[in-house]
C-alpha cells in the first residue's frame, strides 16, 4: 500500500477532507493506478495518471473539458464519468511532476468477455449513442490523444520499415505471416477511399468490452469509461474495435488456430445495434463502412502485433517470445474470417 503523502494536498486542491484509511486500490488497469475512495458522503475514483503511456495529457483534458461542456446528461441514456474539476478548475492536478484526477464512481459491472448477443448489442447501442451524443461538436475542435492511433496507413509503413530493420530470420511462419500482411494492401487503399469520403466523428477509440459498465443485472449499460482516447474519427473505427473484440470466438492470444471464427449471432447484435442509433444520423456511406471497420481495425492490429515481433518486442508486454507472432497469426485467422463474412 502506498504512503498517499500526496493525499493532504489533493484535499486542499479539490476542498476534501479524505483520509488514507478510504483509499483502496481498485481493479485491474494497466495503464493508470487506479484508487476506490469511500467516505460516508461520497464514493469517487481516483487515478494517478500514467503520462509515460499518454504523452499528451493537456489534449484529454482539452477534449474531456469539450464534452463537459457540450454534452448535456440527458443527451445519453448512461453516465460519462468524466473527471472532477479541482477548485483551481482544472481536471489534472500536478503533484512533483505526477499527475492526479477525480472522477465519479459508477455502480455496475465490468467485464472482459461478452457472454450473448443482447451484450453485444447493448455495447453496440452504447458506443453509437457516443458518437451521436457529440455529432454536433466539429471534429475540428477534438485534439489527437494519441497521433495517427487508427492510421492503417501508417502502421503498414511501419510495418514495412520493421521488416527492412529486423534481425529476425524471416522464414518458415515468420515469412507467410510477412507476406499474408504485406497483401492486405487492398486494405489500406480501401482505408484511404473511405477518408476521403467520410466526415470525421468524435469517435471513443477503444470500444473494448471493458471500457463500459453494465447494470448488475445486464439489463443495460450504465456507463462508457475509459475516456483518455476520444477524439475525432470515424464511426467505423469504433464499431471495428468491437468486431474485433467481442465478435471473435477466440481472444486476441489464443494459439488455437481452428477454433477462431466470426461468431456470427455476437456480430449481427453489433450491427444491429449501432443501425438502431446511427440510421437517420450517420450519413449512407457511413453506414456501408461500418463491415469495412473490423477488417481494418484486425488488420491494423495484426500490422502492430507483427511489427513489434520483428522490432524485438519493445512495444507490447509478452510473457513468451513468440507471443507477439502468435498474436499477428490469430488476427489474420480473424481478418481472413472477416474477409469472407463480407463476400
Amino acid at each position: 500500500m502506498a504512503s498517499f503523502s500526496w493525499l493532504h494536498i489533493l484535499n486542499e486542491k479539490y476542498g476534501l477532507d479524505i483520509l488514507p484509511s478510504q483509499v483502496k486500490p481498485f481493479g485491474d488497469g494497466h495503464i493508470h493506478q487506479t484508487f476506490l475512495i469511500e467516505t460516508n458522503e461520497k464514493i469517487l475514483i481516483l487515478q494517478q495518471f500514467n503520462n509515460q503511456v499518454f504523452k499528451f495529457p493537456e489534449r484529454i483534458s482539452h477534449n474531456q473539458s469539450l464534452l463537459i461542456d457540450r454534452i448535456k446528461p440527458e443527451d445519453l441514456p448512461y453516465i460519462l464519468p468524466l473527471p472532477i474539476s479541482n477548485l483551481s478548475g482544472e481536471l489534472f492536478t500536478i503533484i512533483e511532476g505526477t499527475f492526479f484526477r477525480i472522477s465519479p464512481f459508477v455502480q455496475g459491472k465490468c467485464v472482459n468477455e461478452i457472454k450473448n448477443p443482447h451484450q453485444a448489442y447493448l455495447a453496440a447501442k452504447a458506443f453509437a449513442q457516443f458518437i451521436k451524443a457529440g455529432i454536433h461538436i466539429p471534429a475540428s475542435e477534438f485534439q489527437e490523444a494519441i497521433p495517427s492511433f487508427h492510421d492503417l496507413e501508417l502502421r503498414y509503413n511501419q510495418l514495412l520499415e520493421a521488416l527492412k530493420n529486423t534481425k529476425r530470420i524471416v522464414s518458415g511462419d515468420l515469412e507467410e505471416l510477412v507476406k499474408f500482411y504485406l497483401d492486405q494492401k487492398d486494405l489500406v487503399d480501401e482505408y484511404l477511399i473511405w477518408k476521403e469520403k467520410l466526415p470525421q466523428r468524435l469517435t471513443h477509440s477503444d470500444t473494448k468490452i471493458n471500457n463500459l459498465i453494465y447494470a448488475d443485472d445486464f439489463s443495460k449499460v450504465n456507463a462508457v469509461i475509459d475516456l483518455d482516447t476520444l477524439m475525432a474519427g470515424y464511426v467505423f473505427y469504433d464499431f471495428g474495435d468491437l468486431v474485433r473484440t467481442v465478435a471473435c470466438t477466440e481472444g486476441e492470444s489464443s494459439t488455437d488456430w481452428g477454433k477462431i471464427k466470426v461468431d456470427i449471432d455476437k456480430y449481427n447484435a453489433l450491427l444491429e445495434g449501432f443501425l438502431e442509433v446511427g440510421e437517420g444520423v450517420f450519413t449512407e456511406d457511413e453506414i456501408k463502412s461500418l463491415p469495412f471497420g473490423g477488417m481494418m481495425m484486425t488488420c491494423i492490429m495484426g500490422f502492430r502485433f507483427l511489427a513489434d515481433y520483428l522490432n524485438g518486442n519493445i512495444y507490447y508486454t509478452i510473457h513468451y517470445e513468440d507471443q507477439n507472432l502468435h498474436r499477428a497469426k490469430n488476427q489474420m485467422y480473424l481478418l481472413k474470417e472477416l474477409r469472407e463474412l463480407k463476400s
